[in-house]
C-alpha cells in the first residue's frame, strides 16, 4: 500500500507520499505530516453518496433497505480537507458526522461490470459525511443543502491505493469519545457493486468520489468540538466545528426548520421516546 497525499507546501499544492511521519515531495522536500496543511487529497469532477448502506444505520432506524442502493449529490464546493473547519451556520443546530469510506476512482468507468469495477478504482480515503439537517423539510429528498452546504465534505488525510476494503473497521470519535464503531463487513453494497451502479448511466472519471454510507450513531455536534473518523488502514481524518458568522440569509429561500422529522433523523429514530434531550447552542 502507498499514500499519497495534496498539501500547500511553500505556498503552492504539492502532491506528497507519506514515509512514517513524514510526507515527501517529488522535488525531494520533506514536511513533518502534523505540521502539513492538508488540501483534499483528489479533485474529483462529482461526489456521489449512497443513503443507506451499513445493517446498524438501518436498524437503528427501524426501516427495510430497498432492492437497490439509492444515491444523493454533493458539490464539489463541499470539498474539505484534514483538520479542515465544518461550519455550522448561525441559526442552524442539526449538524451530525457521519464517519464513511470514500471509493476514488482512477480509470473513466462507463457501463462496468462489479467484477470488472476495481480496475477502475484508483484507491480509497476517508470520509465525513456532514449532514445539516435543519433544512431537511425544504430539499424535497434531494438532500442539497443538508449534504452538500460548503465544508461538509471532509476527505483525507491521504488516498491510499492497494487497500483491501474488505473486514475493516470503522470508528467515528467526538472530543475523543467513540461515537461511531461499524465496519464493512456490515454493508449491503460493497464498494465494487456501488461504483457499477452508478456507472450504468454515470460517466465516472478519474478522480470521483463515491461515498459508502455510514454505521449507526450519526448525532448532531456543536461548534467547539473535534470530531475524528478512523479506518482501519486509510488513517484517521480530523474535523473541527466553528460557527458561521453570519444568519442564514432570511430575505429568500425556505428557512431552518426543526420539525420531528428533523430530530429523529438526526438524533437517530424516534428521539422522543429514547429520553433523549436535543443538542444546545
Amino acid at each position: 500500500m502507498s499514500e499519497i497525499r495534496r498539501v500547500l507546501l511553500d505556498g503552492a499544492v504539492v502532491e506528497v507520499l507519506r514515509e512514517g511521519d513524514e510526507l515527501v515531495a517529488r522535488d525531494g522536500r520533506r514536511v513533518k505530516a502534523d505540521q502539513a496543511q492538508h488540501l483534499p487529497p483528489v479533485v474529483p469532477t462529482k461526489v456521489i453518496a449512497v443513503h443507506l448502506n451499513h445493517r446498524s444505520r438501518v436498524e437503528e432506524f427501524g426501516v427495510r433497505l430497498p432492492p437497490a442502493p439509492t444515491y444523493f449529490h454533493k458539490p464539489v464546493s463541499a470539498l474539505n480537507a484534514h483538520r479542515g473547519a465544518v461550519v455550522r451556520p448561525e441559526g442552524c443546530k442539526w449538524l451530525n458526522y457521519e464517519g464513511e469510506i470514500a471509493v476514488v476512482i482512477g480509470r473513466t468507468a462507463r457501463n462496468i461490470s462489479p467484477a470488472e469495477a476495481g480496475a477502475h478504482i484508483a484507491g480509497y480515503t476517508v470520509a465525513d459525511d456532514f449532514g445539516l439537517h435543519d433544512f431537511r423539510d425544504t430539499d424535497a429528498g434531494s438532500m442539497l443543502r443538508v449534504k452538500g452546504s460548503d465544508t461538509l465534505c471532509p476527505l483525507g488525510p491521504g488516498l491510499v491505493t492497494g487497500w483491501d476494503f474488505r473486514h475493516k473497521r470503522l470508528r467515528t470519535y467526538v472530543n475523543g469519545v467513540l461515537a461511531q464503531d461499524g465496519s464493512t463487513d456490515e454493508m449491503r453494497w460493497d464498494m465494487h457493486y456501488l461504483v457499477a451502479d452508478i456507472a450504468r448511466t454515470i460517466t465516472l472519471l478519474p478522480g470521483d468520489v463515491l461515498l459508502s454510507g455510514t454505521p449507526a450513531g450519526s448525532r448532531p455536534v456543536r461548534p467547539g468540538d473535534v470530531v475524528d473518523v478512523e479506518v482501519e488502514g486509510l488513517g484517521r481524518l480530523t474535523s473541527h466545528i466553528v460557527s458561521g458568522p453570519t444568519p442564514v440569509r432570511r430575505d429568500v429561500g425556505a428557512q431552518p426548520t426543526e420539525s420531528e422529522e428533523v430530530r429523529s433523523t438526526a438524533l437517530g429514530g424516534d428521539w422522543e421516546y429514547r429520553g433523549i434531550r436535543p443538542p444546545r447552542g
